[in-house]
């Protein structure tokens, strides 16, 4: 049996899964001001292994959160998953952050676009279809009434954004569902699954997260 651990620290959610055949078995995870990953992460990856009923040693991989995000929380997530990758000698497998939050839509039309929040009017956003296929490509960018003004299909916006950007994102074809606030390694289990089943991996040595820093400069509207 394929076991996946899926680790997810990018934002307040510290989630950990452990995935059988890509389907989760079991999901820990907690959201808090305070980001309490580091006391957390390793608790819940054990506590996750005892309820699965399995041991690290039937792992066949680790899966982690590749960003965008926190600067902290993707550290620990990644710096976790070495670890046990090192001591297992088995395989890393990234997992894109935003594809993940869009994973938690379940539509048959029009289009996905995860935000998670940087600062101020700055969100780190990608355009997915509902079948998670990358219509555009993770950026980071500066939100303002004129942004998306071109996508006439429906629009589903997810992430922590939504109590600011839905005062200046207000086109009728603009839905935001404010349920959907972060990502969580339960929905990474399919996308983990996938890639191993073509061994899609990283390099445990030099992998690095996609902490994606700079900001796209827009003039405001007039």
């Amino acid at each position: 049996m394929s076991y996946i651990l899926n680790i997810e620290t990018s934002t307040k959610n510290c989630s950990v899964a452990i995935a059988k055949e890509g389907k989760t078995i079991v999901c820990k995870e907690i959201a808090e001001e305070g980001y309490s990953h580091a006391e957390r992460l390793h608790v819940f990856i054990e506590e996750s292994l005892k309820e699965a009923g399995i041991g690290y040693r039937d792992l066949v991989a680790i899966a982690v959160s590749q960003g965008p995000g926190s600067y902290t929380g993707l550290r620990i997530g990644v710096s976790a998953a070495k670890g046990l990758c090192f001591a297992l000698g088995i395989p890393l497998i990234a997992v894109d952050t935003l594809q993940t939050l869009s994973a938690q839509v379940a539509v048959s039309s029009g289009l996905i676009i995860p935000m998670i929040d940087a600062r101020r009017m700055e969100v780190y956003s990608a355009i997915f279809s509902p079948n998670l296929e990358t219509i555009r490509a993770t950026q980071a960018e500066v939100i303002t009434e004129d942004s998306f003004d071109d996508l006439t299909e429906t629009i589903y916006f997810v992430g922590d954004c939504a109590e600011k950007c839905k005062t200046v994102l207000t086109k009728e074809n603009f839905v935001f569902l404010e349920q959907i606030k972060y990502p969580s390694a339960n929905e990474m289990s399919s996308l983990s699954f996938e890639k191993y089943k073509i061994s899609d991996t990283v390099d445990v040595a030099y992998f690095e997260p996609y902490y994606l820093k700079d900001f796209m400069v827009t003039t405001p509207k007039k």
